[in-house]
């Protein structure tokens, strides 16, 4: 997996992968211990496709099933990705198509 670091304070956070100058992220907000919206997804145009995005969101993913929270997708990049990925339908909260 790409070097993707956690950024997380106590209203929201985001998940961070540098490259040179430059850095994608996912910003996300903590609703509770239990949830966590995937609120932006940015990748600057340099790390176009590299795979990026993806590799953020399988990083939320990964980290909602080890700490037991679920996500709502507000992101439409992370909502697409919901739809694309059934198999990680037990993380995902109902939740919005905006982005």
């Amino acid at each position: 997996m790409p070097d993707i670091r956690l950024e997380r304070g106590a209203t929201e956070g985001r998940y961070v992968m540098p490259r040179g100058d430059e850095e994608a992220e996912l910003t996300f907000s903590i609703v509770s211990p239990q949830l966590v919206s995937a609120d932006h997804t940015r990748v600057p145009e340099s790390f176009r496709g590299m795979g990026a995005a993806f590799a953020l969101v399988e990083r939320l993913v990964a980290d909602a099933r080890a700490q037991g929270f679920r996500i709502v997708p507000k992101c439409s990049y992370v909502q697409a990705q919901r739809r694309k990925h059934p198999d990680w339908a037990d993380v995902f909260a109902d939740g919005g198509d905006e982005g």
